[in-house]
Parts: C-alpha cells; sequence; structure tokens
C-alpha cells in the first residue's frame, strides 16, 4: 500500500546488545518484509554500534545539550528517522537494559514521532512492549497496537534459531501499516 508520503524513514532498531542475540535474526526477518514494500525508507539500527556507555551525561536530555561524542552520534541517527520499529527481547518481564539506556539517553530527537513493536521471549515479549510502552510515552513517541510477538517455544529452533510461523507476516504487515499510517501523521505535526 503506497501512502502519501513515500520518502518516510524509518528504523528498525535491535534492541539488546547480548552476545548469540536472536535479535539479529528476528531484526533481519522484520527488515526483509519490510524491503518487500513500497511506502518507506528502512534501516537497521543496532544500538550495538553506538557504544553507549552507562547514561554519562552530566544534564538533562531533555535540554539538549549533549557533551560526549557518542550521544551526538547517536542523536543525529535517531533524529534522521520518522518512526521506529523497536525489536526487543524480553529480559524479566521488561525490555533489555541497554534499549532503556540508548533510549534514556535522547530527548527531543524522539519527539512526535511513532514506534511500532516485534517481541520475542518465553511470553512473546508482551511484558517487554507494556514496559516499552510507558516509555515511549515518556519521551513522546505515540505507539501503535499492532504488533508481532515471537515465541521463543514455536518460533525458534532450539530457543536460538529463528523459524519464525508464517503467520507472523500479516502481523508484521499490519504493524508496519500502522505506524507508516501514525508516522505520516505526525510529520505533519513535526512541520508545525
Amino acid at each position: 500500500m503506497l501512502y502519501d508520503n513515500p520518502r518516510l524513514k524509518i528504523a528498525i532498531i535491535i534492541g539488546s546488545t547480548r552476545p548469540r542475540r536472536n535479535g539479529e535474526a528476528v531484526s533481519q526477518w522484520i527488515y526483509d518484509l519490510a524491503k518487500q514494500r513500497d511506502d518507506a525508507e528502512y534501516e537497521l539500527v543496532d544500538i550495538k554500534d553506538y557504544n553507549l556507555p552507562l547514561l554519562d551525561e552530566p544534564i538533562p536530555p531533555s535540554m539538549g545539550q549533549y557533551s560526549k561524542e557518542h550521544t551526538k552520534v547517536w542523536a543525529t541517527k535517531i533524529d534522521s528517522f520518522d518512526a521506529y520499529v523497536f525489536v526487543t527481547p524480553e529480559y524479566n518481564h521488561g525490555i533489555s537494559g541497554a534499549l532503556k539506556n540508548a533510549i534514556d539517553f535522547l530527548f527531543k530527537e524522539w519527539n512526535n514521532k511513532v514506534a511500532g513493536f516485534v517481541s520475542y521471549g518465553s511470553a512473546g515479549g508482551v511484558r517487554a512492549v507494556e514496559h516499552l510502552r510507558l516509555v515511549m510515552a515518556e519521551v513522546k513517541v505515540a505507539t501503535v497496537r499492532a504488533q508481532v510477538q515471537l515465541s521463543l517455544f514455536t518460533d525458534f529452533e532450539n530457543f536460538s534459531t529463528f523459524k519464525p510461523h508464517k503467520i507472523h507476516e500479516k502481523s508484521a504487515n499490519n504493524m508496519l501499516d500502522e505506524v507508516i499510517a501514525w508516522a505520516s501523521a505526525m510529520k505533519t505535526l513535526r512541520k508545525n
């Protein structure tokens, strides 16, 4: 489905830095599905590539006065997108510490944008998404209802080799449809 603004930029963010993480395969899968669409430009963004330490900025991110080079690089990357698809594991009923830390580094770069979610875990990662929705609200990111929930028991062989059920493609495209629609609307809001 083609929307009014084909130049929307959407980041697919790998939300884990753990060695041998499942997030890379899941992120590649959603990226490959997204690339089959003609409604936006999609890019994989791996928080691991940014080597963010535990939040080390002396001034709160809402002030926008970043002093560290790693923060400035991360801010430039995140600011360049209209929307995000977070690929998140569920660790202890929440998101990974690395993802929370990456989000906490910034503020205005997230504002008035939209996010969708692809989660995985023993319960499909649903509790991680519940957690992430609260965090997104605080950084002024709207979230879409449709999401993709992947089970470590049924969508992974031996909990590590990603083999998603075909049915998840429909969920993924529903989520991406909502992200595109909302991202178009939010882009208009940011212009005002």
